[in-house]
């Protein structure tokens, strides 16, 4: 990422993924303060208390600026509802991002997930330049991975008891695509 250069605006047939803003704030809390969000998920807090949903999308503009992550509000673009959020966490040194996202309960189902999950694909490896991207799921939250199969992800293994949550050791599903395999997927490379 150029210094100084704004994060862009990712537009997909029916989504607009936009940096968020803090008018976000109490649609965030809203959506990801739902237990059924947190509880498939790493780093969303239950409860999702006041002034958090700030605090973190105040840290977004700096984590773009510093090459370290582009988080995205995931909106519809007929009405501009908050759908979720998705984002990289970038690792410049070694040309590789991890992709997150979640997803709000009223909007399960639709495959909005899968179609901001190719559109961040796109742009970390057509505008990042970034050669790997991976992604891990709690193994009990299966409709995530078939999120990460549908955009292009293969499945590499299983971390066993890798993260506590809420108390708990949980088993996560490792997935990843190199900017190759992503190429030849979407015919951008020669053959």
């Amino acid at each position: 990422m150029a210094p100084n250069l704004p994060q862009p605006v990712l537009e997909t047939q029916r989504l607009t993924l936009r940096p968020f803003t803090l008018a976000d704030a109490p649609a965030v809390q809203k959506q990801a303060g739902a237990r059924e969000v947190a509880s498939t998920t790493l780093n969303v807090p239950h409860p999702y208390e006041d002034g958090m949903a700030e605090a973190w999308i105040s840290s977004h503009a700096p984590g773009f600026e510093a090459g370290d992550q582009a988080t995205y509000a995931i909106v519809t673009r007929d009405d501009d509802q908050l759908v979720g959020a998705i984002g990289l966490m970038i690792n410049r040194a070694h040309a590789r991002g991890e992709l997150g996202y979640w997803i709000g309960v009223p909007f399960w189902n639709r495959g909005y997930a899968t179609e901001a999950a190719r559109a961040v694909l796109r742009f970390g490896f057509e505008e990042l330049e970034l050669n790997r991207i991976s992604a891990i799921h709690l193994v009990r939250n299966p409709p995530s991975g078939r999120v990460m199969e549908k955009s292009g992800m293969r499945h590499e293994g299983i971390l066993r008891q890798h993260f506590r949550k809420w108390g708990e050791f949980e088993d996560v599903a490792q997935y990843g695509v190199l900017a190759g395999e992503w190429r030849r997927a979407h015919r951008l490379d020669s053959p």
